[in-house]
């Protein structure tokens, strides 16, 4: 028993002393009942802390969440993720006739402002199967290099930029005052990423 406890179970036996002796009784009787259960309770909470205390240690920590993986880059160089979207087939027709296929295979890295077939289809049945008559390949190749530029140049590049150069030599315009138009052609599309560079979806085949 501690000091606390003795020094109060001493005061019910003073207490009793001074009492007469039947009043000593039924007054040791009484504060017994009233200051000593009183004095163990006391302890009780320590003893509940302290096993809460060891239930709460011994339970381990929940791990922390994983960190989100970063999307998936796809797949393919530029060749192969612009004939596996499907609206480039033109495109990967040009390309081919061009010799360009080993070309835009390589390591770059390249962006490619692509042409949808619909924006294709603008030029005309004939003028596209003019283009890829193989006397023609050089004016080919010439079109389909002015849509190519060096280095992989993302959305967030393209707009800081007022003009960019391409592989055919020329000289893209970039105008970003309504949306993003490259010379004439509107972008619709942005960040289709390659292994070997990205791709920009445009509306309308540039001529140099």
């Amino acid at each position: 028993m501690n000091r606390i406890g003795t020094g109060l179970l001493l005061a019910c036996v003073a207490s009793g002393l001074i009492l007469s002796s039947g009043q000593a009784e039924a007054g040791r009787r009484t504060r017994q009942a009233q200051v000593c259960p009183t004095t163990y309770t006391t302890h009780a909470p320590a003893a509940a802390v302290a096993a809460t205390t060891y239930v709460e240690s011994a339970v381990p920590e929940a791990p922390a969440p994983p960190a989100e993986a970063a999307p998936a880059a796809k797949g393919g160089d530029i060749v192969d993720v612009a004939v596996g979207a499907g609206s480039f087939k033109t495109l990967v027709a040009a390309v081919k006739a061009g010799g360009l296929v080993e070309t835009l295979k390589g390591p770059g890295p390249f962006t490619v402002f692509a042409p949808t077939d619909e924006a294709f289809a603008k030029l005309g049945d004939a003028a596209i199967a003019d283009l890829l008559k193989p006397e023609n390949k050089a004016k080919l190749v010439a079109i389909l290099t002015y849509h190519v530029v060096p280095g992989k140049v993302m959305a967030a590049d393209v707009v800081k930029l007022k003009e960019a150069k391409t592989v055919q030599g020329g000289v893209l315009k970039i105008d970003t005052t309504d949306g993003v138009k490259v010379n004439s052609s509107k972008v619709v599309k942005t960040d289709i990423g390659a292994s070997n560079g990205v791709i920009h979806v445009i509306d309308t085949v540039l001529i140099p």
